[in-house]
């Protein structure tokens, strides 16, 4: 009697421990299919382009001799700061100064020349034609020595400019011929750092200066991830595209006032670009499929449709859209995983203003 009793109650039991079942599993499904949707919306984003680039002196040359010959004093280091007429090396001027000398002489000899010959054609012994041509002697003597000078002068070889002074190539005593390297000389005071720019974007930059009244802002982030102080403008733009690439170079200017760039450096271009009524959509309301992004939207009767989008750009949380849905289209928001396309779906409609202030805080 007590065993039927206690069977009785426990087939009682079962239809209500399966409806308390049932109804927490629709609960729990009903949960996961919560769906809600919003517009695209329209304001001004700010874009950052990236570009690698490489960094160069405003002037770095090769430092070579002039003359064959010894090196007779190096009066620098390797690294060393010096100022435009400063020597850096100065190589024996033996033989120059002797021809200087030489020239010198020869020139003095043709000035006593013509001085006696002005004399004697004052008291007419001789004619015009012999002062001229003692006088032609003595300017082409007085052009040997200025030569002469010059040779000798380019055993001292000097700074063009301020700058830094590289890797001394040759040690003191040794044997150089003309021509070759001694050394480089950089100026570091205004870097030129180069960047190739895509034939798009340089007509956008184009139109761009049309109504920008005042230099583009250029920032330069270095190989160690931490951000150059100090802001460049757009300096220049080659002639020629690379047909091959399809890009041009520009050239950005960085004033370099603690000589932390130096030439041979590389590191990223970064510029700034704002966008005005640019079309922006949350990035967890899009899915892929075969490397191509989609979106649900809803049409009048309720019906979500699979659509293929063009990301223009993708920011932090969002993505510009290019093509693909205007803000009049009603896009799933929440729940993209949970329908199919061609499927009718009942959605709580979130306005795109509550969408963008929650943004960084939500994410499928």
């Amino acid at each position: 009697m007590k065993v039927a009793s206690i069977s009785t109650l426990v087939l009682a039991l079962i239809p209500c421990l399966l409806v308390g079942c049932t109804s927490h599993r629709e609960e729990h499904h009903e949960e996961a299919h919560k769906i809600t949707a919003t517009n695209p919306q329209a304001q001004q984003v700010t874009i950052t382009e990236q570009y690698v680039c490489q960094i160069h002196s405003q002037n770095h040359i090769e430092v070579k001799a002039l003359e064959r010959g010894y090196l007779e004093k190096i009066p620098i280091r390797e690294g060393q700061t010096v100022k435009a007429g400063d020597s850096l090396f100065t190589i024996i001027p033996v033989l120059y100064q002797t021809k200087l000398d030489a020239e010198k002489a020869k020139a003095k000899l043709a000035q006593l020349k013509y001085n006696n010959t002005i004399k004697l054609f004052q008291k007419k012994v001789v004619s015009e034609n012999e002062v001229q041509l003692l006088e032609a002697e003595l300017m082409e003597a007085k052009a040997k020595v200025q030569q002469a000078q010059a040779e000798l002068n380019f055993t001292n070889v000097k700074a063009p400019y301020d700058g830094i002074v590289d890797r001394i190539l040759h040690q003191q005593g040794s044997l150089v011929d003309e021509g070759e390297i001694l050394t480089t000389l950089s100026d570091n005071s205004l870097m030129w750092v180069y960047f190739n720019v895509p034939e798009a974007r340089y007509l956008d930059y184009r139109e761009s200066l049309k109504q920008r009244k005042d230099d583009l802002k250029v920032r330069l982030m270095l190989a160690n991830g931490r951000e150059f102080p100090v802001q460049g403008k757009i300096g220049a733009i080659e002639a020629d595209f690379n047909n091959e690439t399809g890009n041009i170079a520009f050239r950005a200017d960085f004033p370099n006032p603690d000589y932390l760039l130096r030439h041979g450096q590389t590191g990223t271009v970064l510029i700034n670009r704002v966008i005005n009524d640019a079309v922006v959509i949350p990035q967890r309301s899009t899915f892929e499929i075969l490397q191509k992004q989609y979106v649900y939207v809803v049409d009048k009767d309720n019906v979500a449709h699979q659509r293929e989008i063009t990301v223009q750009h993708e920011l932090e949380d969002i993505y510009v859209i290019k093509q693909g849905v205007g803000l009049k289209d009603k896009i799933v928001l929440e729940g993209v995983r949970q329908i199919r396309d061609g499927s009718k779906v009942e959605f709580e409609d979130v306005k795109p203003s509550e969408v963008v202030a929650d943004m960084k805080f939500h994410a499928e």
